[in-house]
């Protein structure tokens, strides 16, 4: 049985994660950087240890001083959250080696899905759709000016082993493949170690639509309903909600088969993501899949009443599923809330927090690691925490959520409380009109 819990990261996923521990009396371990020194997720865990200054490379992403400090506090198991070192299959490989359990899926089961063409060179393989493109990398600038004319502008060129937004570039023109190819091989080697590149076709008015799955270790499982992620900035989500609004029950079944299919052909355990892009005409194409912990988990966790995190140790401790099949109750929409000015193009806004004053009431959750007179630092991304509501349906949950925002109050720093307010009455976003272009081009923030 799992008796300590070492949870590499930090912020308020690592916070969420020593919630559940507690609540399953397990002991916690935070690690943090020096820049982290104040955070909630040191002050609440059992125990805590510095691991560095406050670059990743030398804390976050410092594999062998995260297995030191594992060791040394006698972690049964680590639990690398999001980000940072959870989707590497080199460090749950290494975790395994030292007898330190990870808390997700076997090391294999990540590589397969984390190199995204051959991911898609896969699904092909088993018959779930895929987007148009290569299935192999593009070798030079040539060979990607040939595909292109082949499938047709628009294009995307994507970094292989990609994620998170990161080595991806919408291509409207040969003139522009001609000026972006070579700075995207370069930001995918820099960002993922592999300048491999593909293509597919890009998709004018997309939705972004995600199938939360979980399975055990016996072959078991089953999938927890979609969410819609179609509102995003440059390719990062901003708000989630579920059920999707956009799709109906037959696309809705179809799309969570394939999303079954996805991790069956894996072999999977654990809780992970299948990703899809949907056209106007409904029609659905695989992605990726994200063999991890998903930041919009909560809102899934508000319909079904499961905990995720008590799912994936559970998981990890050999257990098997305790349900095969979900009730879905109402509807529930989450907003990232950002250290970020709006007015500003979104630049990141760092410092002292003055006053924090989270919002409540019935059905509002907020996930921060947060407070009046905590100082944001510059050095990591600049997500302030999570705020989730759950309503009887769409209609409702969207007035808890502008009821919630307008309670929030962050002072001393600027945040992207205005904009939800401001998308959350948007029209197109009430009558369900929009898609994952619709921030960047159409939306302007400072005109409403």
């Amino acid at each position: 049985m799992i008796k300590k819990i070492l949870i590499a990261n930090r912020g308020e996923i690592a916070l969420r994660i020593i919630r559940t521990c507690k609540e399953l009396g397990i002991q916690t371990v935070a690690v943090y950087s020096s820049a982290d020194v104040n955070s909630l997720h040191v002050r609440f865990a059992d125990e805590a240890v510095c691991i560095g200054p406050p670059e990743v490379s030398e804390s976050y992403l410092n594999i062998p001083r995260i297995i030191a400090a594992a060791e040394i506090t006698d972690s049964d198991a680590i639990h690398p959250g999001y980000g940072f070192l959870a989707e590497n299959a080199e460090f749950a490989e290494i975790c395994n080696e030292s007898n330190i359990i990870f808390i997700g899926p076997a090391p294999k089961m990540i590589t397969a899905m984390g190199d995204k063409l051959k991911a898609r060179i896969n699904m092909n393989k088993i018959g779930v759709p895929i987007v148009p493109g290569t299935l192999e990398p593009v070798k030079d600038l040539d060979d990607a000016k040939k595909v292109a004319k082949e499938i047709g502008y628009p294009i995307f060129l994507k970094a292989a082993g990609g994620g998170g937004g990161k080595g991806m570039r919408a291509i409207y023109t040969e003139e522009q493949l001609e000026s972006q190819f070579y700075s995207v091989m370069k930001e995918a080697k820099n960002a993922f170690g592999n300048d491999n590149l593909y293509i597919e076709k890009f998709f004018e008015k997309p939705r972004h639509i995600e199938v939360q799955i979980i399975g055990d270790k016996y072959g078991n499982l089953m999938h927890a309903g979609e969410r819609d992620c179609s509102i995003q900035r440059k390719h990062q989500k901003l708000i989630e909600e579920t059920p999707s609004p956009f799709i109906n029950e037959e696309v809705r079944e179809k799309i969570t088969e394939a999303a079954l299919k996805v991790a069956k052909s894996i072999n999977y355990y654990s809780t992970g993501t299948v990703e899809f892009l949907v056209d106007e005409n409904r029609n659905f194409y695989f992605l990726e899949m994200n063999t991890r912990i998903q930041v919009e988990h909560p809102i899934t966790e508000a319909i079904t009443g499961l905990d995720f995190i008590r799912e994936q140790i559970r998981i990890a401790n050999d257990e098997k599923l305790q349900k095969k099949k979900l009730k879905f109750e109402g509807h529930s929409i989450e907003c990232r809330i950002n250290a970020e000015n709006p007015q500003k193009n979104f630049m990141p806004s760092t410092g002292l927090i003055t006053t924090f004053h989270a919002p409540g009431g019935y059905r509002v959750r907020l996930d921060s690691h947060c407070y009046s007179g905590y100082t944001i630092p510059k050095h990591y991304d600049s997500l302030i925490g999570k705020l989730i509501v759950q309503g009887e349906n769409r209609d409702i949950a969207i007035r808890r959520m502008l009821r919630a925002l307008e309670e929030f109050i962050i002072e001393g720093i600027h945040t992207t409380i205005p904009f939800h307010i401001k998308i959350l009455k948007d029209k197109r976003f009430l009558e369900n009109n929009y898609d994952t272009n619709y921030i960047d081009k159409d939306f302007d923030f400072n005109s409403q």
